[in-house]
């Protein structure tokens, strides 16, 4: 009989080089022949059966498990020429079952009333410190880079995402910022450097990213005006800020709280306030998570359409003043990560184990994939409450990034973060 394994990829890949070793010892070369060979084998047929049963999560925990195993190229490789020849076709009805179990049950999970955004956030961000370090810029960016002009380094790139963020927001010495998302504290530091008097809130879930945010800003001499706090969003009360930003956050909030999240934001910025939403987005709905992501990265998390976030927006009372779309800056941001990884292989092994380096290796390798060929992008919405918040053309952009690079060079180098 036929491996069911054998059957599908046979039916994906057309174009490129494959040579396929099935658990039985079998070997395939699939495709056209055309371009660099791709060789991988399955070690066991437990690992056939359960790849060619539910790719989409258990070719990632083969890969984990070191029984999905790369002889020639590397995973993204892998991952790459697949993609090349297909666009999420489901093969039968037992692949479409799965699908639709997913989607209702990520749906139902992003409704409940139980808070799980603390756990969902530490299951992440809480790993060890020196994981990030690893693979990130100097200023601990895990977000989007901007790579303008193309071909910079990640550092550079990453201080152009901080740039363009910061002319579009429009801030002023004085305002009260807040940041919901705050990360490890780099783009709160960099407003509160660029703007004398500034008042800075950041909001994290995090522990471990609030231990090293408040020890940075201490370090910088800024903790007299910028504070970082242990706070859901959902909570806030009391307070006015006439900026709001946020960073890489909107993909955790789920789809069901869409809302919740612009009803706060209503209640939060001041009548005269700006706020640049910079999230992960995606030409269409989707209505579920990749199921490897959800599993072991990222839980609760959903990429929204920017359909699906604007009609939100616009309900609670909120004005969209810009959108912008940046395209292929996170697969570049995401293959300095990958390659900066995988070079410090050893020293991620010694922090955990194998298993957790190809997780992660996966992962970096998927998500670079998923911006390069299944058309993801980054969304950076300016959000008002009045048509006369923001300039009535886009000039003052490119104006206020001319004044932030002239702080920029004059700016104390940034301390190496310290765990």
């Amino acid at each position: 009989m036929a491996s069911a394994l054998f059957s599908i990829v046979k039916k994906i890949v057309r174009k490129g080089s494959l040579k396929l070793t099935l658990a039985s010892g079998e070997t395939h070369m699939i495709g056209d022949g055309s371009g660099e060979t791709v060789a991988v084998r399955v070690a066991d047929q437990q690992a056939e059966d359960a790849i060619a049963r539910d790719p989409t999560l258990k070719l990632g925990e083969m890969y984990m498990e070191g029984r999905f195993i790369l002889e020639q190229g590397d995973i993204y490789e892998f991952l790459s020429l697949v993609k090349q020849n297909t666009t999420n076709e489901i093969f039968d009805l037992r692949m479409a079952a799965l699908l639709v179990g997913r989607i209702a049950w990520q749906q139902i999970k992003s409704r409940v009333p139980i808070n799980r955004n603390r756990y969902n956030v530490a299951h992440h961000y809480d790993l060890s410190a020196k994981l990030f370090d690893l693979f990130l810029d100097e200023d601990w960016q895990y977000s989007c880079a901007y790579f303008v002009p193309p071909g910079i380094s990640l550092d550079e790139a990453q201080l152009a995402k901080k740039r363009h963020i910061a002319a579009k927001l429009l801030v002023e010495p004085g305002q009260r910022v807040l940041e919901i998302g705050s990360g490890w504290g780099g783009m709160g530091m960099y407003l509160a450097e660029a703007n004398p008097g500034l008042d800075f809130t950041g909001i994290t879930l995090s522990e471990e990213q609030l231990k090293v945010s408040r020890d940075r800003a201490a370090k910088r001499g800024l903790s007299d005006r910028m504070r970082f706090e242990l706070q859901d969003y959902r909570y806030m009360t009391g307070r006015k800020f006439d900026r709001i930003v946020s960073v890489g956050m909107f993909e955790h909030v789920g789809i069901g709280n869409y809302g919740k999240f612009f009803g706060k934001v209503f209640e939060l910025l001041d009548d005269n306030g700006v706020m640049v939403l910079h999230s992960i987005a995606r030409p269409k709905p989707s209505f579920a998570t990749n199921a490897f992501i959800e599993k072991y990265i990222f839980p609760g998390g959903y990429i929204p359409s920017v359909g699906e976030a604007l009609a939100p927006l616009e309900k609670a009372g909120l004005m969209v003043k810009d959108v912008e779309i940046l395209p292929m800056h996170y697969a570049h941001t995401l293959r300095h990560w990958r390659n900066r990884f995988v070079a410090r292989k050893a020293e991620a092994v010694a922090l955990y184990d194998e298993k957790f380096f190809r997780m992660w290796e996966f992962y970096l390798a998927g998500s670079e994939m998923g911006f390069r060929w299944d058309e993801l992008f980054i969304m950076q919405i300016q959000i008002a409450k009045n048509q006369f918040a923001v300039p009535d053309n886009r000039n003052y952009i490119a104006e206020r990034e001319a004044k932030l690079r002239l702080f920029e060079s004059t700016r104390a180098p940034l301390e190496k973060v310290t765990f």
